[in-house]
């Protein structure tokens, strides 16, 4: 008998009263085990990601390199490096300000033709990464270390990015209060159904349906499936597993939903 496996999606916010968490099994028969936690405070949250076998963390798990390089030196008063390319991305990201972005949100951006994603140094992303980093440290300081390139129990996750690789591509924002939002949320969670082949469990699709926050975290907890299993893009060059040591990674799936179940 397969032996069952659990993975956390997590949608991080500043606050624990914002942040939404999902739990998925798999393994145990047939349909989607899911269900949605609320735990108290950090050190509930750490006690579940400590449970599982995988969490998919919706944050960036680091900042731009050339972004701390410049802090660093500004604060001792030195000169400004000028901003650092990527050797063996020769391209030298066009279009994107190298201080703002890092290089796993370039590959991210081309590979899904879609906007880049939001700036963990310059918009408010970087105080919840800030939460990340204490989350990450926290766990360190019990023995869990936590490789920011994704190859430990917990991986970066990116939503938006993770359902246009699954061919999900909705008309529409799906983040807003507004009913059109409401309608699109619908129609994302039936299409993932459709794509696992299973309907998920009537508590989860209503929460769904009525927050994107707890859409985000499911999508997390799917992706976090495919980061157990090897079906994401993880740094593939010497130059690009460099810069997830230190900036993180975004695991991108692959594009069958199925596959997940295997």
């Amino acid at each position: 008998m397969r032996r069952q496996a659990v993975t956390v999606g997590v949608d991080l916010a500043a606050s624990a009263r914002r942040t939404a968490v999902c739990r998925m099994t798999w393994g145990g028969g047939p349909g989607v085990t899911a269900e949605f936690l609320e735990p108290e405070g950090d050190d509930g949250l750490l006690a579940v990601i400590r449970s599982a076998d995988k969490t998919g963390l919706d944050c960036p798990l680091g900042w731009p390199s050339s972004f701390v390089a410049t802090v660093e030196a500004h604060h001792r008063g030195e000169r400004l490096p000028p901003p650092a390319g990527y050797g063996e991305h020769a391209d030298g990201r066009p279009g994107l300000d190298p201080l703002r972005f890092r290089l796993t949100d370039d590959i991210t951006w081309k590979a899904t033709a879609m906007r880049p994603p939001l700036s963990v140094s310059t918009d408010l992303l970087g105080v919840v990464a800030l939460r990340a980093a204490r989350l990450l440290d926290a766990l360190a300081a019990t023995g869990v270390e936590v490789p920011r390139d994704g190859l430990g129990p917990v991986a970066e996750v990116y939503p938006a990015a993770a359902l246009r690789r699954w061919g999900i591509r909705p008309a529409g924002s799906y983040k807003r209060a507004a009913p059109e939002a409401r309608a699109v949320r619908e129609h994302i969670i039936g299409s993932v159904e459709a794509g696992l082949g299973a309907p998920l469990p009537g508590a989860v699709r209503e929460r769904c349906v009525d927050s994107h926050d707890h859409l985000d975290a499911l999508v997390c907890a799917l992706v976090a499936r495919a980061v157990l299993i090897g079906d994401t893009v993880g740094p593939r060059t010497a130059d690009e597993r460099a810069a997830a040591a230190r900036e993180g990674w975004i695991h991108l799936p692959g594009p069958d939903l199925a596959a997940l179940h295997r």
